[in-house]
C-alpha cells in the first residue's frame, strides 16, 4: 500500500527522530518535500500513525493518507519514477 506521510513540526528545528522512524518503518520511500514522504508499506494508515505519533507534540500536525493513481506533479525524476512504479489504481 502506498501512503503519504506529511507532518509539520511547528516549534522543532530538527527533524531526525521522525525522519529516522519513517525510514525505519518504511524502507521504500520517496521524499516529496521537507516534511512529506510517499512510502510503500504493509502498515495501515492507522498503524503507521500510531507508530509515529509519539514523535510529535500537541502543537504539531501529522497526516497519513492513502496514495493511488492517477497522480500528477512536477519534481525530481527519481521521485516521479518512484510514484509511477509504486502507486496503483
Amino acid at each position: 500500500m502506498a501512503l503519504l506521510i506529511t507532518y509539520d513540526l511547528n516549534k522543532e528545528t530538527t527533524r531526525p527522530p521522525i525522519v529516522k522512524k519513517i525510514k525505519e518503518l518504511c524502507p521504500a520511500w520517496a521524499k516529496l518535500s521537507e516534511s512529506s514522504y510517499a512510502v510503500e508499506t504493509s502498515h495501515t494508515p492507522e498503524n503507521l500513525f500510531s507508530a509515529l505519533k509519539s514523535l510529535i507534540d500537541s502543537n504539531d500536525n501529522l497526516y497519513i493518507i492513502t496514495l493511488k493513481k492517477p497522480w500528477t506533479g512536477f519534481g525530481p525524476k527519481d521521485v516521479n519514477e518512484w510514484l509511477e512504479q509504486n502507486l496503483t489504481y
